[in-house]
């Protein structure tokens, strides 16, 4: 029967509900084994799904487990996700500034999918970091702080958080069915009102093509219809690395430098464009205001106090978070102007020095990562520092051909 259903779908058939329903409340159930449901993602990821199918997918890991009920905040709550890139921090800096506005954001992660580590990998490199809440806890911090970024736990879709380990390592990220469905259903068990969706498109991200982020938009769009909540897409390039750091403890320290007013540039003007569409979705004002909203938040210091509050409630200790890897400087061989940094290979690379995993569970080098010494459009003279590399691995085996050109 499992057999004929992974089958079916490798020749582009559409299964039914209950055909979805017995391969993965299998899976979830221990029945359906790795590698077979390892067969059927990638089956998925060559042939697709249909609308439809995507739906009942959704359906199908949200029934996995409970929902998030936020209602006794009596506050509109919102979330967002960003769907992958390399450097990608926005969470760290995006939470605190709209929580900073009075709006709760209560935002369920996951671990790294592909080269780097996600949300929750970046936050665990913070020491004493508590990645895993009750419901009684998020509802507890959504009022006394109004902020929580929380692992998927054994009760929120935990039918997805299987899956999802399981794609990490499977070369099934790229799907755009599996993203939307994996995405949505978070979204929807955490109980959000608004959601914010950053679609990532480039060669540093799990969507290549404007093409492909249109169709996302619109299954994500139309899933958050189906179950009431309010979505919005946007769509932002990640042809190169958003910011100057890739790796988990190295973005945390980027993040906390935007938000201490300490760095300017593209990182920050995207994060406080994102946080400006919450406001604005939230409070059902103006996106003029809520951008300014958003900038005062920043420039006044409040979003930084409420990122200390965050971590603190989360029992992070910011004063123990130092880098404690190997530095290793890569520097220009020629004078030029920094024309493009090869967001895909720094991620590749970044994996090699050990901030993302390659197997199922394998664990993450906190240390470990990059820091970009020169951005696009920079003046570089020869034996110039171009990158920082933290590792404690051999880093003789690298190849750093053609990441940094420079004409």
């Amino acid at each position: 029967m499992i057999v004929d259903i992974i089958n079916k779908k490798r020749k582009k058939e559409e299964l039914t509900t209950r055909e979805l329903e017995t391969l993965f409340q299998g899976y979830q159930e221990g029945k359906v084994k790795d590698y077979q449901m390892s067969a059927f993602l990638m089956a998925i990821c060559c042939q697709g799904m249909s609308e439809e199918e995507t739906l009942d997918l959704t359906d199908i890991f949200l029934n996995s487990g409970k929902k998030l009920d936020l209602s006794d905040l009596k506050m509109k709550t919102v979330d967002k996700h960003s769907t992958g890139g390399v450097g990608d921090k926005t969470t760290l800096i995006l939470g605190p500034i709209v929580a900073s506005c009075h709006i709760p954001m209560v935002k369920m992660s996951g671990r790294g999918l592909g080269y780097t580590g996600g949300t929750i990998d970046k936050l665990e490199s913070i020491p004493g970091f508590k990645i895993e809440l009750t419901e009684k806890e998020i509802k507890a911090q959504a009022k006394a702080v109004g902020l929580i970024v929380t692992s998927q736990s054994e009760e929120l879709v935990p039918l997805d958080k299987k899956v999802y380990a399981l794609r990490d390592v499977t070369a099934t990220t790229e799907s755009i069915p599996l993203i939307a469905s994996s995405i949505m259903s978070k979204k929807i068990a955490s109980g959000a009102d608004k959601i914010i969706i950053d679609i990532k498109i480039g060669t540093g991200a799990l969507i290549k093509t404007e093409e492909e982020a249109e169709e996302l938009s619109d299954l994500m769009i139309k899933i958050g219809e189906k179950y009431g909540s309010e979505v919005k897409t946007c769509f932002s390039n990640m042809d190169h690395p958003l910011g100057r750091t890739i790796g988990n403890k190295l973005e945390v320290i980027e993040a906390m430098a935007v938000l201490q007013n300490k760095e300017k540039g593209e990182l920050r003007d995207h994060c406080l464009n994102l946080a400006a569409e919450l406001i604005a979705m939230a409070k059902e004002e103006s996106l003029e205001q809520a951008k300014k909203e958003a900038e005062e938040a920043l420039t006044s210091g409040k979003a930084y106090q409420k990122f200390e509050e965050w971590i603190k409630a989360q029992h992070g200790d910011l004063t123990k978070l130092k880098i404690t890897s190997k530095q290793y400087a890569i520097k220009a061989t020629t004078s030029g102007t920094l024309t493009n940094i090869d967001g895909n290979a720094l991620a590749k690379i970044a994996l090699q020095l050990g901030a993302g995993r390659t197997t199922k569970g394998e664990k993450i080098d906190y240390n470990a990562g990059i820091a970009l010494a020169k951005t696009i459009g920079s003046t570089v003279k020869e034996n110039d520092i171009l990158a920082l590399l933290y590792t404690n691995k051999d880093i003789s085996q690298l190849n750093l051909q053609n990441v940094f050109e420079i004409e």
